[in-house]
Parts: structure tokens; C-alpha cells; sequence
């Protein structure tokens, strides 16, 4: 019995210790790595895979998954970019539309919302597997970013837009106090809404969920457009920070989310996991990333190790769930 409390106590600080752990060794290896100008840049870094993640968890606690993060990403900011500069030209009726930089953003986010509804309507609507459906969007979103941008980067934005990615307020970078941001939304509807409940019973047992009266499908509905927008609100960050729309933006980014969602210790069959957790998991990668450049590690090395640390924590993950 004690020795149960114990395994418990420590799965629930198991990403905490693996955290220091790391910074530990990354320190001991690196005199760059525990430096204020390097804490500012992984926290800007990781700014981004923690909105993205965020909107993940949702998904992943309904039981699904979505692939098209990273698409969605690079579509929604190119959208916003191309708004922002050269605005929309109606040939037909000989006018032009100018976005202002609200504007321009505005419409990126609901352009995320809609993709991410697409996604659940899929999902709900057709009974697509999440993996298939989101799979599926992944392929659109990128071939309407390669559409809107005709291949080229849209770069000059300028600084006001710039400083979303770039700019700091209070000696704090601005994409960490998005990200704040986000992170505290997200905390309130998991732990204070009904829709938050309502996540956490449909991924813990949907037939039970459907018989109590809970709308599935309109849940399921809510979760993927917020999961849009989150990848949206990391497409505007990206862009405004490399000053360019990007054709490939985003890729491999829906990679990097599952696994801070899966080191975070949210259980992928559903039901299970926190914000915080996720938080940490983000926290975690970034760290990492950040460790292995600093280290000299060849890129192609970078891969085989982080997906060794998604393998590792799918493990864990699955062996805590034979625990409980």
C-alpha cells in the first residue's frame, strides 16, 4: 500500500524531476546554458509549442488527436501576413481591400477557428478516425499555404507587427505573455467550466458521457476550433518573429506538441492529464532543443533523440495506466 503511494506521489512529479534533471546535465556540459539571454530564448522559443500544445491537450483529452497543427500554423499566418501587406484585390469590381494589423490578425484567428471546426465536423459528422481526418487537413492546409503564397515567403511586415514576436513588455518577452495567456484560459475551462468537464468525460468514457446527456458532437466541435485558433495564434507569433510567411512553416511542429502533451502525462486514450502538465512537457522539449544545439548535436540526431523521449513517455504513460 505504501509502496503504491509512493509510485503515485512520483508519477505525478515524474516530468517536474525529469526537467531539473536535464537542465542539470545540459549545465554541466554547457557554460552557455544557464544564462538570462538563453532563459529568454528558450521561454520565446517555447512560446509558440505551448499555444499549440495547449489546444492539443483538448483534443487529446476527447480521445483524438490532430495532425494538421502545424499546417493550420503556417496557413494562418501566411493568411495574416498577406492581409497585412498587399490586402485583397477584387479585379471584378476594381477594388481594393486594406487590412489594418488588427484586421489582418483578426482574420487569421478565425481562419484557424474554421479549419479546426472543419476538423471536427469531420470528425463528428462523418465518424472519420481523428487521425485520418486531421491527417487529411494536414495535406489541405499545406497545399492552400503553397496556394496563397505561390511558393515565396511573404516577408517586410513591418515593426508593429514585428513586435509581436519580437517585443517585450514589463522586461518580459511579448510571446511568453501570450503564451501566460493562453496557459491561464486554458487552466479556467479545464478546471472551472462545464465545457472542461464535459472534456474530461467524454475522453474518459464517451458512451457513458452521451447517456447523461452531454453533447458530444458539439464538444468534440468547440475543442478542434480552439485547437485552431491556438495553432493560428503560433502561426501570427512565428511569422511576426522571422519578420516572413513562410511556405513550410509549421513542419514537424504538430510532432513537437504531442509530445509535450505526452511527456506532460496526459494519457492519450483520453480523460486524463492537465494543462500544467503540458506546460511542462513544453518546457521540457524546448529545453532539450535548446540543449542539443548548444551541444553541437548534428540535426539529424536532434530527431532520433526526441523521438526516443516520445517513446519513452508513451511508456510511461502506458505503464501508469496498467497502475491505476
Amino acid at each position: 500500500m505504501i509502496l503504491t503511494q509512493h509510485r503515485t506521489q512520483l508519477a505525478k512529479f515524474q516530468s517536474l524531476i525529469a526537467l531539473i534533471l536535464l537542465c542539470i546535465g545540459i549545465s554541466l556540459m554547457s557554460d552557455k546554458f544557464l544564462t538570462v539571454d538563453n532563459a529568454w530564448n528558450v521561454m520565446r522559443q517555447i512560446s509558440v509549442n505551448i499555444c499549440i500544445s495547449v489546444g492539443m491537450t483538448l483534443v487529446v483529452l476527447t480521445s483524438g488527436i490532430d495532425l494538421s497543427v502545424g499546417s493550420v500554423l503556417a496557413f494562418c499566418g501566411a493568411i495574416t501576413a498577406g492581409l497585412l501587406k498587399f490586402g485583397i484585390e477584387l479585379p471584378a469590381n476594381n477594388l481594393y481591400i486594406g487590412f489594418t494589423l488588427l484586421g489582418a490578425i483578426l482574420v487569421g484567428l478565425v481562419v484557424g477557428a474554421l479549419l479546426g471546426l472543419f476538423n471536427g465536423w469531420t470528425v463528428t459528422r462523418f465518424k472519420v478516425p481523428p487521425f485520418v481526418a486531421t491527417l487529411a487537413m494536414l495535406t489541405i492546409a499545406r497545399g492552400l499555404t503553397l496556394l496563397w503564397t505561390k511558393g515565396f515567403p511573404i516577408s517586410n511586415l513591418g515593426d508593429s507587427f514585428a513586435y509581436i514576436g519580437t517585443g517585450w513588455f514589463l522586461g518580459i518577452p511579448l510571446p511568453v505573455w501570450i503564451s501566460a495567456a493562453v496557459i491561464v484560459s486554458a487552466v479556467v475551462i479545464t478546471q472551472k467550466t462545464a465545457l472542461g468537464r464535459y472534456i474530461y468525460a467524454i475522453g474518459g468514457n464517451e458512451h457513458a458521457s452521451k447517456l447523461s446527456g452531454i453533447n458530444i458532437n458539439k464538444v468534440k466541435l468547440i475543442v478542434y476550433s480552439i485547437a485552431g485558433i491556438l495553432a493560428a495564434v503560433g502561426g501570427i507569433m512565428v511569422t511576426s518573429r522571422l519578420d516572413s510567411a513562410q511556405p513550410n512553416a509549421g513542419i514537424s511542429y504538430e510532432l513537437d506538441s504531442i509530445a509535450a502533451v505526452v511527456i506532460g502525462g496526459t494519457s492519450l486514450s483520453g480523460g486524463r492529464g492537465t494543462i500544467m502538465g503540458t506546460v511542462l512537457g513544453a518546457i521540457i522539449i524546448g529545453v532539450l532543443n535548446n540543449g542539443l544545439v548548444l551541444l553541437n548535436v548534428s540535426p539529424f540526431w536532434q530527431q532520433v533523440v526526441k523521438g526516443g523521449v516520445i517513446l519513452l513517455a508513451v511508456i510511461i504513460d502506458k505503464a501508469n495506466s496498467k497502475n491505476d
